[in-house]
């Protein structure tokens, strides 16, 4: 049976299939004795210990790798207290890969103990239903995983939306320009647009008044969103922007308007970009 957990182990990553099979499907070799066919198997197994050893005598103690690995590599790095998992995903290696010191490897023949990662502490735990393998103490590690659990799928897809509230953190820190949310930009925008094509004559005023009208698609989704009668919201945002009050937003709250100002409702700019872009 595997460890379950190792402390400051040497972590390899390696993009090498680790298993006994047919090298070629259409190859065709003539033997004709025992003696010779015994060469021939000994031989593929000579190569495949080989790739073991070099794994084992690098001092790893942890070995992931993207392609698969048979019962036999599972077996021979169990007897030697190792721990070893095949197919796994090339995002997670990635992410592995980043988060601890040393780079991913496609062979085993240099295969050194200075390009092998580290860890403080390699778990494997059972949560749930699901087995995970923790990497603690990477001394490149950046991020964090959050495990969401409960008692049904619906319950963790509805955990699952606040990775949106993280995404707007993060995109408020690497972007310092910022815009009033709740519709408030769009319906300024809206209302300017509206004035400018009453000053174009003929047909080329068309254009900008769908431009118009499509700008006012964010505050009506977010009345719709919530229950609102988005007209009834729609003409209060009018009548106030038509009189110059150009912060104030559909306030979800109250079910009313709201100066965004005075409420403090901020989107970074890149967000507010891309959702009108969308919205067009």
């Amino acid at each position: 049976m595997q460890p379950k957990k190792y402390h400051n182990p040497k972590i390899a990553l390696l993009n090498v299939e680790l298993e006994l099979k047919a090298e070629n499907d259409n190859a065709e070799i003539k033997v004709h004795t025992v003696e010779d066919y015994q060469v021939i198997v000994d031989a593929e197994w000579n190569i495949l210990y080989d790739k073991f050893e070099k794994i084992h005598h690098s001092g790893a103690k942890v070995f992931l790798s993207k392609l698969s690995i048979g019962d036999v590599v599972t077996q021979y790095f169990t007897d030697r207290d190792m721990f070893c998992a095949g197919r796994v995903p090339e995002e997670d290696l990635k992410r592995t890969m980043k988060a601890r010191r040393g780079p991913n490897q496609t062979c085993v023949i240099a295969l050194k103990a200075d390009v092998l990662g580290r860890c403080q502490v390699f778990e494997e735990t059972q949560i749930g239903g699901e087995g995970y393998n923790f990497f603690r103490g990477c001394p490149k590690a950046k991020t964090c995983t959050n495990i969401l659990c409960g008692g049904a799928k619906k319950f963790t897809e509805k955990t699952a939306i606040s990775d949106d509230a993280i995404m707007i953190v993060r995109r408020a820190i690497k972007n310092d320009s910022v815009a009033v949310g709740g519709g408030t930009t769009e319906m300024e925008l809206s209302k300017y647009l509206q004035d400018y094509s009453r000053t174009i004559p003929g047909k080329q005023e068309l254009p900008i008044g769908a431009y118009d009208k499509a700008l006012e698609i964010i505050p009506r989704q977010l009345c719709d969103n919530v229950g609102f009668d988005a007209t009834n919201i729609l003409n209060k945002l009018w009548a106030r922007h038509a009189k110059g009050a150009c912060a104030y937003r559909v306030d979800i709250n109250n079910k009313d308007i709201a100066d965004d100002f005075e409420a403090f409702v901020w989107e970074p700019l890149r967000c507010a970009d891309q959702c009108r872009d969308c919205s067009l």
